[in-house]
């Protein structure tokens, strides 16, 4: 395994893997932070199978914008929103026709202790806690949709001062997870895999209490001319990579 690190990442939480030749194509992808473990998942397979190899940085899909804008060497993104794509789209910034949903997050309520969270998610309007975890609403899609469901269940003002923000939805995760936070909004695929919760207690989000989290992926400008930026999206679209995103809670 060779690890590389991307060359512009002053905001992304992670650089990781790029696997196996040094003659494959590579590809500069920017990775939203909910999906940080099912691209990983993906990564091996899709240079097994194609001969090309990931740059992968992970952040707010906010942060990613601005980054993009400034002339970073992204070359795909895999948004955790479909607007900041279109957005992009619209600018100028992507390759025409390239847009596509690779996936439909699920949001969580979540804490790191067993029994805590009930299945209806109760907990959140009991109020017996004293932190809430969840994502800058402004940068992280996952942290809008939790404004959106405490707004439908007339919370928002009970919890303000409760609420502990996190830049994107890892940081939010980790809050919960070290305990800074007793429970706090996350994405399903950060505490899900193959159909339970792997660890803690959470509450299922229904989707009729947020927007939709449709996540859209990109071929940016400079990856027009890059082989393995077509061959990575068409990859997301196929059935190896579809059973690793259903297999963290994604729906497609």
């Amino acid at each position: 395994m060779i690890i590389r690190a991307s060359r512009f990442a002053p905001v992304c939480l992670f650089s990781v893997f790029a696997f196996g030749s040094a003659h494959a194509d590579e590809v500069q992808v920017a990775v939203a932070a909910n999906f940080t473990a099912p691209i990983q998942a993906i990564a091996a397979d899709f240079e097994k199978d194609t001969g090309h190899k990931l740059v992968t940085s992970f952040g707010a899909t906010g942060q990613f914008y601005t980054q993009i804008k400034n002339g970073a060497p992204f070359e795909v993104f895999l948004s955790a929103d479909d607007t900041t794509p279109l957005k992009l789209e619209t600018e100028g910034d992507t390759v025409k026709g390239s847009r596509f949903t690779y996936a439909i997050g699920t949001l969580a309520l979540w804490s790191a202790k067993e029994g805590y969270v009930d299945a209806k998610g109760k907990v959140l309007s009991d109020n017996q806690y004293q932190h809430l975890s969840i994502a800058n609403p402004k940068a992280a899609p996952y942290g809008l949709a939790a404004t959106q469901v405490l707004a439908k269940q007339g919370l928002t003002d009970k919890v303000k001062d409760k609420i502990v923000e996190g830049q994107n939805i890892t940081q939010a995760y980790q809050f919960v997870s070290t305990g800074n936070a007793e429970l706090g909004f996350v994405a399903l695929s950060q505490i899900y895999k193959d159909g339970k919760v792997t660890s803690g207690s959470a509450w299922i989000v229904p989707a009729n209490l947020h927007d939709p989290i449709k996540q859209d992926a990109v071929i940016l400008n400079k990856g027009k001319d890059n082989p393995a930026a077509k061959a990575l999206v068409d990859y997301l679209k196929g059935p190896k990579a579809a059973a690793v995103i259903k297999s963290y809670g994604y729906q497609l």
